[in-house]
């Protein structure tokens, strides 16, 4: 590093010529840094007025570099009010604010704070939401006489405003002579925090000037609590507005789901920022709106904004509601080609994104990639794997996380769980749940008590879940109930089917899976005069069962089939296909199991062509069609794969010596040379 100082300078005028640097010349981090060093390697930083002009350096917002600054003031011995202030200001600064108060009350074993020291811990409480501590600091200002300072007092309403205390700063807000924008603003935001939407209108009424603060404060206000429209029109009035007053605008009609209405806002701003772009990602994706948010990132990119680590999530969510693994691979490939770390949040939902893709063996290779592993990626992937059927290796991920230190949360145990669950493990289950309370001391959500039942149930234990559910501190919610309703449909527990069904209906009359369940559950048992009742019920209540539908992607496409599908434009060749995957079925000793045909039909044959049509076979058709040999086909269904589509499916993976996997509404199945990742249980 090249210094600044001429050394010849240094040793013929110090101190003097160093101070005269530190005073006049010290303008960025760098000369400050070699300063600092040039006062130790010369014995000159004890000097009261150099180390302090080196504090005040490392605390000026053009350098602000906190740790240095920390460092120098712990090396000072005689420190100044201003010193503490200093630091106390930068740690508030820096988002430090709990160190900041900290600071604060040691300083006050060696000084009483000033009209400096007040409004920069105030600020920290604010910041912290530290209403508590807050008003402790308000009463010392009050016995210390600043209470009528108009910055101690303004500090005081944006505190009080912030925490939610909006007496208090109206209160501290009256008693001021000279009252700012700043001040006004401050109220306005306090107000509508609180959602009092009149009084907030009415302090805006009564502003005498307004900026494009207070203008947004209003419509966000008037948006979040459902006057949108009034917002709206609101918005349109603003003199000049600026680019957080579209934001907000934008953000709002995205949050109640109006997207043409963001979408219209979008196209007609002249000047967009990353916040723009990221608000109208996430606004498509969590409004299931996926294609459009990967067409909104698309355009960010053809005009050179860089997206942030928000904006691949977003990106990355969309293509997990369209497990669309080709577009998942794109963004992937654009987070490699840019060199975008994986450490933070981008490589866990990188990681998700395979997983409910179906493509488990890319989230392990995202997984062991990354070094610096969080508890979050940990999470992922055992979520993942124990979706995907894969307990042992989602339960092996588990110990290796506990061995290294890293401390499990709520979400990790379901994740657990439900390996524990798809693979039958009771025993393990049992053992998992208790850890998590004696062991880590967590506090059993209504989810864990759902994996516990369906733990019991998928493995025919009944009694057991049904009194887990009786017994569990909260009531079951319609989740749970269905779980337990589905158990006894698989394993033919008639009896506490209909105690499910029961409480289900009672608590969430709306839920359709319930009756469809509770139908299928009587026809298996031919109980055709009850299924006819339930399809009754269901008819009078205005409910209908959602078909079968099964979606398949083929060069960035996705292709949909429901039952008897003949819509698609290849379906002569679909038709064919299947024709000559009965023929090969029936060479390799597959018997039909008509069982499974839900609906009151006589006649065999006819039963047997209802299971060769259901929608999962003829994606399956499509992709023997086009998928190129040696790749996996990837079906997506939205109801549970029935026991015959099952067995048929591992019997086609080894007749045409090709892996299927098939993710239906609770998990996916792996099929590969006659054998299925879920053992058969599932």
């Amino acid at each position: 590093m090249q210094t600044l100082i001429p050394s010849d300078t240094v040793h013929r005028y110090f101190p003097d010529a160093l101070h005269f640097f530190l005073l006049k010349s010290s303008k960025t981090h760098q000369e400050t840094q070699q300063l600092h060093a040039l006062s130790l390697k010369t014995g000159v930083f004890s000097h009261p007025s150099l180390s302090s002009r080196l504090l005040s350096l490392y605390a000026d917002p053009n350098i602000n570099d906190l740790r240095y600054a920390r460092s120098v003031f712990d090396q000072i011995q005689h420190r100044s009010l201003l010193l503490w202030n200093i630091l106390i200001k930068c740690h508030v600064q820096n988002q430090q604010s709990h160190e900041a108060i900290s600071l604060f009350v040691q300083m006050l074993g060696h000084f009483p704070p000033d009209e400096f020291t007040f409004p920069c811990v105030i600020k920290g409480c604010a910041k912290l939401n530290a209403l508590k501590e807050g008003k402790q600091i308000h009463g010392l200002v009050l016995k210390l006489g600043f209470g009528l300072d108009k910055f101690v007092q303004g500090s005081l309403v944006n505190l009080y405003s912030k925490c939610g205390e909006i007496g208090s700063a109206h209160q501290v807000f009256d008693q001021m002579g000279e009252k700012d924008l700043v001040l006004w603003n401050s109220l306005l935001d306090g107000y509508a925090r609180c959602g009092q939407i009149k009084a907030a209108m009415k302090v805006f009424d009564e502003m005498p000037e307004k900026d494009c603060f207070s203008w947004t404060v209003l419509i966000d206000v008037l948006a979040k609590c459902g006057k949108i429209e009034t917002a709206r029109d609101i918005f349109e009035e603003i003199p000049n507005k600026n680019l957080i007053s579209w934001n907000t605008m934008i953000n709002r009609y995205m949050k109640a789901g109006d997207v043409n209405s963001a979408s219209k806002l979008f196209d007609r701003m002249t000047t967009r920022n990353l916040v723009t772009w990221n608000t109208m990602i996430g606004g498509f994706e969590s409004n299931s709106h996926f294609l459009e948010a990967l067409e909104m990132f698309r355009r960010m990119l053809e005009e050179e904004c860089s997206p942030t680590d928000a904006t691949l999530v977003g990106v990355i969510s969309a293509v997990c509601g369209l497990a669309s693994l080709a577009k998942g691979s794109s963004i992937h490939s654009y987070i490699v080609k840019n060199g975008i770390g994986l450490e933070g949040v981008v490589g866990t939902v990188l990681i998700e994104m395979y997983s409910k893709c179906g493509c488990i063996d890319s989230a392990v290779t995202v997984f062991r990639t990354i070094c610096g592993k969080k508890l979050g990626h940990w999470t992922a992937i055992i979520v993942g794997l124990s979706i995907h059927g894969m307990a042992e290796h989602a339960l092996k991920l588990f110990l290796e996380m506990r061995q290294i230190g890293v401390k499990p949360n709520a979400i990790t145990i379901v994740g657990v769980l439900n390996a524990c669950s798809h693979a039958g493990l009771t025993n393990d289950g049992r053992r998992y749940f208790n850890m998590m309370m004696n062991e880590y001391g967590i506090k059993p959500s209504i989810e864990h008590y759902g994996c516990l039942v369906d733990i019991f149930s998928r493995a025919g234990y009944l009694e057991e879940a049904k009194k887990i559910i009786e017994v569990m501190p909260m009531r079951a919610n319609k989740v749970i109930w269905m779980t337990l309703l589905s158990g006894a449909r698989k394993h033919g527990n008639t009896k506490i089917g209909e105690y499910a069904a029961q409480h289900l209906i009672e608590i969430a009359p709306e839920t359709i899976g319930g009756y469809v369940v509770l139908s299928n559950m009587y026809a298996v048992a031919g109980e055709w005069d009850k299924v006819s009742k339930v399809r009754e019920t269901m008819k009078k209540r205005g409910l209908r069962k959602d078909p079968g539908c099964s979606s398949i992607e083929h060069k960035g496409v996705v292709h949909k089939f429901i039952v008897r599908d003949k819509s698609h434009r290849q379906t002569k060749e679909i038709y064919l296909k299947l024709s000559e995957m009965r023929e090969k079925l029936k060479l390799a000793g597959h018997v039909p199991g008509t069982s499974q045909v839900l609906l009151n039909i006589e006649d065999e044959e006819e039963k047997k062509a209802e299971l060769e049509n259901h929608s999962e076979r003829l994606a399956i058709a499509f992709g023997l069609i086009n998928i190129e040999a040696g790749c996996p086909i990837r079906v997506t269904k939205n109801l549970r794969v029935c026991s015959d589509c099952h067995s048929v499916t591992k019997m086609l993976s080894k007749i045409y010596s090709c892996e299927i996997i098939v993710r239906d509404n609770s998990r996916f199945h792996h099929f590969k040379n006659g054998f299925c990742s879920c053992k058969d249980f599932w």
